[in-house]
């Protein structure tokens, strides 16, 4: 390999790292609504065993207010609902991520085994040459 890149491989190498950056974004938002989401089905889970009559309380910012058992549970199952979707969506967007990271890396790998002088990666793909 030559000491300088060609600019279109350059431009695939940032493009790759700006996906990889976006990849382990992505990442930490699932870890974290997978964390949010773990927590609330356990304390959903922890309803089952309190007497609907038990004194509650719900934390909103610094403050601790009382709550009933039924707004606590809807407030929950609420939550445990938003939070899968949100799971679901980041699980999606990680993995088309992860695809256009191969694809793009596919392409980079192609461009620079490709040699010098080779012509834009148009419909005819690698192999089509002169």
């Amino acid at each position: 390999m030559q000491g300088s890149l060609p600019p279109e491989a350059q431009e695939k190498i940032e493009e790759l790292q700006d996906l990889q950056e976006t990849t382990e974004q992505l990442a930490a938002q699932k870890t974290q609504a997978e964390t949010s989401l773990n927590e609330a089905q356990t304390a959903l889970e922890a309803l089952d065993d309190i007497d609907e009559d038990t004194t509650m309380y719900r934390e909103i910012g610094e403050l601790l207010v009382n709550t009933d058992y039924d707004s606590a549970k809807s407030d929950l199952e609420e939550k445990v609902d938003s939070l899968e979707v949100r799971v679901d969506q980041l699980e999606k967007r990680e993995q088309k991520t992860q695809e256009q990271f191969e694809e793009l890396q596919e392409e980079l790998q192609q461009l620079l085994q490709g040699g010098e002088g080779g012509g834009p990666m148009g419909p005819g793909g690698p192999g089509a040459g002169a």
